[in-house]
């Protein structure tokens, strides 16, 4: 490819990505800071329960993917990927700078914690199509033979918002102590958020539509909605499988990334700038093995990659933690991360780009989007509070080893006998299950 094509390849990923950034972000952040947000706004005199309601409704933003993957994915395959795209930045945008301004319980009262759980899940609503709009351009601006790389670089993004999370929250945790960090600390991180929110809009209002989509609305295979919607419930057992094979990524990732602060504060009581440094490690670690593994796979298939890593998981998850909690510290933190860490790069560098191929074309964004949100929704996204409430009542601070072994066998499941690569004969028709 010519250097100048090479170039412009490039910006499009970057703006594509761009918002995908900005929704991983606010996740992320809300997620770091759940001990803070839970004595904001769930005030009740216990730590546990107001960890609960804060990670509950942490969760409850990802109860509106399902809804926001069709209706939003809908309007992806109907009227472009990048019309789509802007929408679901500007949704995200409003449900940040909510978060960000609204007074605590103190001030507000009962009304507090409302707008809060109203910001989540107008994000949640947007990301249940953020995810697979991005990755389905990528997937349709890919050159031949290069698409697992290039869609690895929707999750990449994702790992970019890790880093630079862990980043601001080491630093703000240095400058301010922990009672300034309780009181109004945890609340720069949103605003953050709010002051790059402009130059994300105008990386993405440059953005072209994809050729694929033009072509297609060229000769008038663009659907209408109904007929989205129709197609999505004849092809209900694709999507089933998708969500399936996405269980294993969204559960391993909410757990080494969102969850892995106040797991190593709340439970294994070591400092906050322990996890917080951690986490930065398992974002540098998790954006190295995405796209390496994303172009593994474009040479040996997805399926493989899909059945050893999910394995992997289901075999090592528990003695991995019981080794890390038998007698914790930063480095076992560290090195136990990083191997949950190479396990979802490894993992998800294949599924991603397997989730674009396994869809029908007419209903790709919608299809994707669906499975991506129900397993998150389902799973993924609750999974700060099940190890929560698992280790509460159990009192096995291993124990969230099962959450994650229960996503491996998904996945597993799903490789070993539901999905089967896509036939390449005829490009245009669903694959079968």
């Amino acid at each position: 490819m010519p250097a100048a094509g090479r170039r412009e390849k490039i910006w499009a990923v970057i703006r594509v990505s761009s918002g995908n950034f900005l929704e991983m972000y606010d996740f992320f952040v809300f997620g770091y800071y759940a001990g803070a947000i839970g004595s904001t706004f769930f005030p009740s005199g216990s730590e546990f329960l107001q960890l609960m309601s804060a990670f509950m409704t942490f969760g409850a933003g990802f109860l509106m993917r399902p809804l926001g993957a069709v209706v939003l994915g809908a309007y992806i395959d109907h009227h472009g990927r990048r019309a789509g795209l802007l929408l679901t930045l500007g949704l995200m945008a409003i449900a940040t700078l909510s978060i960000a301004l609204v007074p605590g319980y103190q001030t507000l009262g009962a009304l507090a914690p409302v707008i809060v759980v109203i910001g989540r899940l107008i994000q949640g609503f947007s990301a249940g199509v953020e995810l697979g709009g991005v990755s389905i351009y990528l997937a349709e601006i890919a050159t031949p033979g290069h698409k697992g790389f290039y869609v690895s670089w929707q999750s990449g993004s994702q790992q970019v918002a890790v880093i630079f999370v862990a980043l601001l929250g080491v630093l703000l945790s240095t400058v301010l102590p922990p009672e300034e960090m309780l009181a109004f600390g945890w609340r720069i991180p949103f605003f953050v958020g709010c002051l790059i929110v402009p130059l994300l809009f105008l990386l993405r209002a440059s953005m072209a539509e994809t050729e694929e989509f033009t072509a297609r609305r060229q000769r008038k295979e663009h659907p209408t909605p109904r007929q989205i919607f129709r197609s999505l419930a004849q092809n209900w057992l694709i999507v089933l499988v998708g969500t399936m094979i996405v269980t294993m990524t969204t559960v391993s990732f909410y757990f080494i990334t969102a969850y892995t602060p106040t797991f190593g504060k709340q439970v294994l009581k070591l400092t906050t700038t322990d996890g917080l440094l951690v986490t930065l490690c398992v974002g540098i670690s998790n954006l190295f093995w995405l796209p390496v593994m994303g172009a593994l796979s474009d040479r040996v298939g997805r399926r493989p990659l899909l059945i050893l890593f999910s394995a992997l998981m289901l075999l090592t998850a528990y003695p991995a933690l019981s080794w890390l909690v038998a007698s914790p510290s930063f480095g076992r933190l560290l090195a136990l991360e990083l191997w949950f860490s190479f396990l979802y790069g490894s993992y998800n560098g294949a599924m991603i780009v397997a989730l674009t191929e396994i869809m029908p074309v007419h209903v790709r964004a919608s299809g994707f989007s669906l499975a991506y949100s129900l397993a998150t929704a389902l799973f993924g996204g609750f999974t700060p509070a099940v190890a929560t409430f698992l280790i509460e009542m159990t009192g096995n601070r291993a124990v969230p080893a099962l959450w994650l072994i229960f996503a491996a066998g998904c996945g597993l499941a799903a490789a070993l006998f539901a999905w089967r690569p896509a036939r390449r004969a005829r490009p245009a028709e669903a694959p079968t299950i």
